[in-house]
């Protein structure tokens, strides 16, 4: 976004939701990934390391050999319209922009932007402004707030929002790991997967990551995962023997959140649990971190160990239900953005009421 202001007297202000994902490479490519890699492992919210330290790795082995293992993986997901997580995405801001234009008189700029690679925050932010938007509400897509990932996007916000001139005001959304349309939204879905193909005698409530010190240096994310896990189980009736949260996506060899899913899995293989079913409530979109690591490779661990029957239970995605918790956490943190001025049909209404009321008298 220019640092120029685009202000012209007399344009109508405008209000505009952003939602923010992590993001996703261009292509299933090595040529793709390594942009990608670069610009994600460089975050000092994701890799907390001295960079004396870890820029050396991350040059030195991590960006020569790591981007061709990473194609190979996205390559087994990838959708023929492009990388599920960009796909959902999209299909996710085009049904909340129709859901919140049904339930709002003002029409609303909704757009969605990636903290890593395309669309760039700094690319959409730029296109919101030119539309007018002077008031924004960023929304992450993460529901469970960590400062890897929603602190790390709002950084990139706030990054483009200092170079601006006329900058828009703005509104961020922490988290809503328990709020109640999301995790009714998580507990139908387990349902209605549960009514096609049956119950499992263990169900693994498997959150991404994060090393073990962020959460001693202060970081809610694993209470917020615990309490999400908690009630989407209370949803669902299941009592404490019946599921388990867990972690994955662990990197490196420091210590990170347990127990890990992988792990878990093999005891539970060992223990002959004879079926196991995984959801990732974290990841409101289906990605890599689910159709890869958890439909294939936490599937094949499993099996592996003995295990008989193993179940991925898809993301949210395009659910109605997901999507209209969305737009209430949205209209929540609109409150006196939107119709400041009551149209002419409420203050009728009103008008009728009063006069009525005043007959009674």
């Amino acid at each position: 976004m220019s640092s120029e202001s685009i202000y012209k007297h007399g344009t109508p202000n405008r209000t505009g939701v952003l939602l923010i994902n992590l993001g996703t490479p261009e292509a299933p490519t090595e040529k793709a990934l390594r942009p990608y890699l670069r610009q994600f492992l460089s975050d000092r919210r994701v890799i907390e390391m001295p960079r004396l330290f870890w820029l050396p790795i991350l040059y030195g082995f991590i960006l020569p050999f790591r981007p061709k293992k990473s194609a190979e993986k996205y390559a087994k997901i990838w959708m023929q319209e492009g990388s599920p997580l960009k796909v959902h995405t999209e299909r996710q801001t085009a049904l909340l922009r129709e859901v919140l234009h049904t339930n709002t008189q003002e029409e609303l700029v909704v757009e969605y932007a990636m903290n890593v690679g395309s669309p760039s925050i700094a690319e959409v932010l730029g296109k919101m402004q030119a539309q007018g938007c002077d008031r924004i509400l960023a929304i992450p897509l993460f529901p469970q707030y960590s400062s890897s990932s929603t602190a790390s996007a709002m950084d990139s916000v706030f990054a483009v929002l200092k170079k601006i001139r006329n900058m828009p005001e703005v509104r961020t959304v922490k988290q809503y790991h328990d709020h109640p349309g999301y995790i009714a939204a998580l507990a139908q879905n387990v349902r209605d997967y549960w009514a096609e193909h049956g119950e499992p005698d263990k169900l693994i409530i498997s959150f991404h990551g994060v090393p073990r010190k962020n959460l001693d240096n202060g970081d809610p994310y694993h209470c917020l995962c615990q309490k999400t896990g908690r009630l989407l189980a209370e949803a669902l009736t299941l009592n404490s023997d019946q599921y388990q949260v867990c972690f994955q996506s662990r990197f490196g060899g420091a210590k990170w959140l347990t127990p890990y899913t992988d792990k878990t899995l093999e005891q539970l293989a060992k223990a002959q649990t004879n079926r196991v079913d995984v959801v990732c409530p974290g990841f409101v979109s289906d990605c890599l971190e689910t159709l890869e690591e958890i439909a294939i490779e936490a599937k094949e661990t499993f099996i592996t160990a003995g295990g008989k029957e193993f179940h991925y239970i898809p993301c949210l995605n395009e659910r109605e239900d997901w999507i209209k918790a969305l737009a209430d956490v949205a209209n929540s943190h609109l409150q006196g953005w939107l119709d400041p001025q009551p149209s002419a049909a409420k203050l009728e209404t009103t008008r009728a009421r009063a006069l009525d009321m005043g007959a009674k008298d």
